[in-house]
């Protein structure tokens, strides 16, 4: 007979498995009825599959493990980790053949009592949902995959960017810093680049070539594993040509474009940029926002979308969208092409 447990509100099912094995799990449900019916179906599956050799009923650990395992040496590994400590403070014990909707809204309504953003319950959403279909793919099988249509709305992504004035304050603030020499030339490239963080802390220089103009990122130092190459403009070039003098002086071994003295690749440059953006009197902006920056530059001066995608390495172009509100001429010069139509009678014909 199903049972509860003190830390869950649903109940729990018992039996015997086609193994002989005693199998414990949640059958999702806070209804004695719809757990006692869960119950007796899976002891009948197990019936049947210890005398017809069925396939066996599939549990939520067996899904993630297999995902998590296949998915070690992905850059995201540490990270799914996380989310899925928080599935499974949902879905332990769950039957995954039998996953229905409720569970799902059971997890999401959990989550969202921890104060937890719908961003972040997206991600981990997204995660059970690979993890499932990944099973499917891998062991042919049918699992139910009810995650699909529960997303939740997110906001629009924050964008902060400041403007060239603000730009070369920030960089002469970080010219005073004695404890970050890099941080100057670091600032110059991201806002001339629109390089992520580490794209740049982890730039060697057997990558960087000065004589054509060009960097170059591959598909492992990129978070869309795609490889890319970054034209280099005046600036850009000019902050290299400070990295390069630093490495001649203190460290010529060094295959690092941001080093400090010893050689040893710089790990963050958090604290350093805080203190800057005070002495800059700039609030309200985080190390990323120089790429938004770049990329507002971009947009307002008249480039195209398009090309302001190639240049960021957006995986598609809607990411790139965000940006648009801040080209209002490209608008303006589209409305205007249909200027005196309503006046001469061709509007509604």
């Amino acid at each position: 007979m199903p049972y509860k447990r003190k830390d869950s509100p649903v109940w729990w099912a018992s039996y015997v498995d086609h193994r002989g094995k005693r199998i414990r799990c949640s059958t999702g449900t806070t209804n004695r009825k719809e757990a006692e019916a869960l119950e007796a179906k899976w002891k009948l599956e197990a019936y049947r599959m210890k005398q017809w050799d069925e396939d066996p009923p599939v549990s939520f650990e067996e899904v993630i493990v297999l995902f998590l395992k296949d998915r070690a040496d992905k850059r995201s590994a540490k990270q799914d980790k996380i989310y899925a400590k928080q599935l499974r403070r949902s879905f332990e014990g769950a039957v995954m053949d039998v996953l229905r909707a409720q569970q799902v809204n059971e997890h999401i309504a959990r989550r969202k009592a921890d104060g937890v953003s719908n961003a972040m319950i997206n991600r981990e959403l997204s995660l059970l949902s690979a993890a499932i279909n990944h099973y499917n793919k891998e062991l042919e099988r049918e699992l139910p995959n009810p995650v699909r249509g529960r997303k939740l709305k997110e906001p629009e992504g924050r964008i902060r960017w400041i403007s060239k004035p603000e730009a070369a304050a920030l960089i002469e603030a970080a010219r005073q810093s004695k404890r970050a020499p890099y941080l100057a030339d670091f600032l110059i490239l991201a806002l001339n680049t629109g390089c992520r963080k580490q794209e740049m802390l982890g730039l060697e220089w057997n990558r960087v070539n000065l004589q054509e103009g060009i960097m170059f990122l591959e598909a492992n130092h990129t978070k869309t594993a795609r490889r890319r190459s970054i034209p280099l403009n005046s600036d850009a070039r000019a902050a290299l040509l400070s990295r390069m003098r630093f490495r001649a002086e203190h460290c010529p071994g060094s295959p690092w474009v941001f080093s400090r003295n010893n050689g040893v690749r710089v790990g963050d440059v958090k604290k350093s940029f805080a203190t800057a953006c005070a002495k800059a009197g700039i609030k309200d902006f985080r190390i990323h926002d120089l790429r938004h920056t770049c990329a507002a530059w971009l947009v307002t001066a008249g480039v195209p979308l398009a090309e302001v995608r190639d240049l960021l390495g957006h995986a598609s172009i809607t990411m790139t969208e965000k940006y648009a509100h801040l080209a209002p001429e490209r608008v303006r010069a589209a409305v205007t092409l249909i200027e005196g139509m309503s006046r001469s009678g061709h509007v509604g014909k």
